[in-house]
């Protein structure tokens, strides 16, 4: 499918004003909600992460989150939605993906599935598929969807590629003045994206760990979830090779700190050369997995702005939500790519 070009359109013009943080209280969700019906921007709190938000309807409000984030078109959307009866308004959700809804929406998992016949959600978020990602959030997010009325189209709140803001002045610091409101609700408690099944096929296959251990999926639906391979086609947020990325470069499963590097530390151990890091931040010293996650973005973040020349990773578990923090990880080590 040849998608429109809105995103390369001249966006209909606004009073330019600095970007305004609120705390997340009714005031502010209504205000949200009116501004997202006027066809801008917002971003929101959630529990994985915050997101940069439109009305998922509009092809000229979601041109703006391409713009803000300079996120090339390629790259889908996740759609966002108060419930069932929202999500089943465009998706064709089927047995499988009403299962795994049921067990663990609200919360951070998207969901993969046919587009409906009628949806109404703009190609541009769908990247042109035939297929939408769903995602019912908890929090602000959803009572700002349930205000507007309609789905959110809503990406995490940074520039393309760099790392996922956890706090409303990250997103400030990513964005800039490109946002003109930021909910403010502290910092995410899940600190990851959320877990991405596509299930609009014969098989759930993983697009992105993430929120939800897959081993707890797996229990749900009495199957296994197979892992979309390297090459796999972009289908889903989350997939380039190059993402979550801080300016500097990241060096993973170091076993020794080198001259100049900062350190991102697990755990109680200690690595040689710990002591001569230019900086060190530890994402759980007692090597909890879902504190990695919560802290991995804004601790990255933190050694990004350090003076270092890289970033030394210790080695991290790979099992439960350890997925996901490695792979964010991988991500971020990985050759830069230019969209």
């Amino acid at each position: 499918m040849v998608l429109p070009d809105v995103a390369n359109e001249t966006l209909t013009r606004r009073t330019p004003a600095e970007t305004v943080i609120v705390p997340a209280d009714e005031d502010a969700v209504r205000r949200a909600a009116r501004l997202l019906a006027e066809g801008d921007i917002a971003a929101l709190p959630t529990e994985t992460v915050y997101g940069l938000a439109a009305d998922a309807t509009n092809g000229e409000a979601v041109a703006r989150i391409f713009a803000a984030k300079r996120r090339p078109r390629f790259n889908p959307l996740i759609c966002h939605v108060d419930g069932l009866e929202m999500a089943r308004g465009f998706a064709d959700l089927g047995p499988l993906a009403e299962r795994l809804a049921d067990r663990f929406w609200p919360g951070p998992l998207t969901l993969v599935v046919p587009l409906g016949r009628r949806a109404t959600i703009h190609p541009l978020v769908t990247a042109g598929l035939d297929t939408v990602a769903v995602r019912m959030p908890r929090g602000v997010a959803r009572d700002v969807i349930s205000a507007l009325g309609r789905p959110v189209a809503a990406p995490s709140a940074n520039r393309s590629g760099r790392i996922s803001p956890t706090t409303a002045h990250a997103v400030r610091e990513s964005l800039g003045d490109a946002v003109p409101l930021i909910l403010d609700a502290g910092p995410a408690r899940v600190g990851v994206e959320s877990t991405i099944i596509d299930v609009s096929g014969d098989t759930p296959v993983c697009l992105r760990p993430g929120g939800i251990a897959l081993a707890d999926i797996e229990r749900v639906i009495g199957q296994p979830v197979a892992r979309a391979g390297a090459d796999a086609a972009i289908s889903a947020p989350g997939m380039l090779r190059s993402h979550y990325a801080p300016g500097l470069p990241v060096r993973l499963e170091a076993a020794d700190v080198r001259p100049g590097e900062a350190l991102l530390a697990f755990g109680s151990g200690q690595i040689t050369g710990a002591g001569n890091a230019v900086a060190m931040a530890n994402l759980s010293p007692a090597g909890d997995l879902t504190e990695a996650a919560a802290n991995l973005f804004a601790m990255l973040d933190e050694l990004d702005r350090s003076g270092a020349a890289a970033i030394a990773v210790m080695p991290i578990p790979g099992d439960g939500l350890g997925e996901a923090i490695n792979d964010r990880l991988a991500r971020a080590a990985a050759p830069r790519e230019t969209p």
